[in-house]
């Protein structure tokens, strides 16, 4: 039979299970863009910049069973797109990038668009595919797409030379699906040491992160049978339902809410699944991992990077949980850890406690502002945030008891990412309300994207914390050297951008306004058209996980570098 490149691209991309593809055509993928229009499975989204189709493909591999996938052109469309793909690339998620290369049937060179892909985004995808001949791209699509979820999930990327989308050539046959069996034998003896360790632990902690989002009820069960307080990474803060008695929060060192950091005090024994001890988990490699660690993760690279294992099980978390289950009995375990619930929910209530008595200034408490917020969502609703202040307040203040309905850049740390996310994320799920929390920085760098939303009908509430400053970066400048140098923004005029894209503006200014301006937009969201809130954000208040975060690093300098760092900053402070 006799296809065209296009359409062997499209039937691969209806095989693997793709809905949404998100991009700019171009000259070098006309011809895949006009077979996407055709199908009744996939509907392709156009964007204003690649940075934020690359958000949304992330945004949609968080938040459903299906990868999210790019078609872009070549060179500048990727070069757009990598803050995305990037991100995706450091804190494991699938993605699928695909670029109509140029022509390699000219013999011309200097084409338009025309670079070395493999030199120019291969430090950020697992692999690079080119598709040599039409035969090619159907089993590139399924090879590259196993090998996106296969182990740590990731971003690979797939270059389809413009002659092949564009021309008609012989294939033999199109193949469906057949999806690679990824299930590897447990090792069996580290299942009953771990089992042991943990059985004869007298205060067992569990640290969950990402990789261990898929097996909630698992975690529970194990959580509960070893009356174990639980803590997440920032990218894993859905793993666990912050409603459960023995949730504590993100972490456990100094930058902790005070229910993680006397929670786990006295641990003994950590299983962490799932996490990679990363910066960011971690603020700053400040965690007191115990001696007895049992470090589960798909990835055996993880094992001893920043902290040594007493036992480590390579493996999917899910599968691990099952079989430490299996070997646990509830008559073997003695634990000290008795009244720690009552003791975690104590310390959650006197936290809030701390911050509902912070004098009320002429501005919004975010305190009130997530109380008033979380009386309004559900279960089911999605919250996307970006990189700043914000996140960690969110962090600290707004319960999440849904596996992956928080989302948030990690790793990569990427400012902009809240924006495209969350329009994803409502594009995916029309039915559930979709909030994105977002500094005013990283507001900016993607808020044209919201355009896209208000085409697609898409209801999402945009909660702008504004500051007129790059907040975190701010802190972590004004705290040491009592300066701002380049994190003061100009006066953005968010209602202008809201008129520009077609979204409602509304402002909540104070704590008074807070309630009825929620629920105005609340309401303007319900009949499909996207809301702008400007939030005048009180940061007075600084988040634990901000405060912890400096004193780590000061901790850990030099003692001559420490005596100079804190004369400097209080000679600032005093003399100006």
């Amino acid at each position: 039979m006799k296809k065209t490149g296009a359409e062997l691209a499209l039937f691969a991309l209806e095989q693997i299970g793709v809905k949404y593809t998100f991009g700019i055509p171009g000259v070098h993928n006309t011809e895949l863009y006009d077979a996407l229009n055709s199908s009744d499975q996939i509907t392709p989204i156009l964007v204003t910049h690649e940075c934020g189709a690359a958000f949304m493909a992330d945004a949609v591999s968080r938040t459903t069973d299906h990868i999210g996938t790019l078609v872009v052109v070549p060179a500048a469309g990727i070069t757009h797109a990598m803050s995305g793909i990037g991100e995706a690339f450091l804190d494991g998620i699938p993605m699928l990038v695909i670029t109509g290369g140029v022509r390699r049937d000219s013999g011309k060179s200097y084409q338009l668009h025309q670079i070395d892909h493999q030199k120019l985004i291969g430090g950020v995808v697992k692999q690079v595919f080119l598709a040599q001949h039409h035969r090619d791209i159907i089993n590139v699509i399924y090879d590259a797409y196993a090998l996106a979820i296969t182990g740590t999930p990731g971003p690979v990327f797939v270059e389809i030379p413009s002659n092949l989308l564009l021309f008609q050539d012989s294939v033999d046959d199109m193949p469906p699906y057949q999806p690679p069996s990824h299930k590897r034998p447990l090792d069996a003896i580290k299942i009953k040491q771990a089992s042991t360790m943990l059985k004869q632990a007298r205060k067992p902690g569990l640290y969950l992160g990402w990789g261990a989002v898929h097996c909630k009820d698992l975690s529970i069960t194990l959580a509960e049978q070893l009356n174990m307080p639980v803590s997440t990474t920032l990218q894993g803060l859905s793993a666990f339902p912050a409603s459960h008695p023995l949730h504590t929060g993100m972490g456990f060192g100094q930058s902790a809410v005070p229910a993680a950091q006397n929670a786990f005090a006295s641990c003994d024994c950590l299983l962490a699944a799932g996490v990679r001890f990363s910066e960011l988990a971690t603020a700053s490699y400040g965690l007191p991992v115990p001696e007895n660690l049992i470090h589960v993760d798909i990835n055996r690279d993880v094992f001893d990077r920043n902290y040594q294992s007493k036992i480590s099980i390579q493996g999917d978390t899910k599968n691990i949980f099952e079989a430490l289950l299996k070997e646990l009995d509830s008559k073997e375990i003695h634990n000290d850890n008795n009244g720690i619930q009552a003791r975690i929910i104590q310390d959650k209530a006197a936290y809030q406690q701390e911050w509902a008595s912070m004098p009320e200034k002429n501005l919004v408490s975010p305190y009130h502002f997530f109380q008033a917020l979380n009386k309004r969502l559900s279960d089911s609703a999605y919250i996307a945030v970006d990189d700043g202040n914000h996140t960690f307040l969110t962090m600290e203040l707004l319960p999440i008891n849904q596996p992956r309905h928080f989302i948030s850049p990690s790793d990569f740390n990427c400012m902009g990412y809240c924006i495209p996310a969350a329009i994803a994320t409502k594009l995916c799920h029309p039915d559930n309300q979709v909030v994105g929390i977002v500094g005013d920085g990283a507001f900016m760098m993607t808020c044209m994207e919201i355009i896209t939303a208000s085409i697609h009908h898409l209801g999402v509430i945009f909660f702008v914390f504004h500051d007129g400053e790059l907040g975190q970066i701010s802190q972590f400048q004004s705290i040491p050297l009592n300066r701002k140098t380049c994190t003061i923004l100009g006066d953005i005029q968010l209602d202008g951008i809201a008129k520009g894209t077609g979204a409602a503006f509304i402002e909540i200014n104070t704590n008074r306004e807070i309630d009825s301006q929620m629920d105005k937009a609340f309401q303007i969201s319900k009949t499909g058209q996207p809301v702008i809130v400007d939030v005048s954000i009180d940061y007075t208040k600084k988040s634990r996980f901000t405060k912890g975060v400096v004193k780590t690093n000061l901790g850990r300098f030099p003692l001559g570098e420490k005596v100079r760092f804190i004369g400097r900053a209080v000679k600032r402070h005093i003399f100006g």
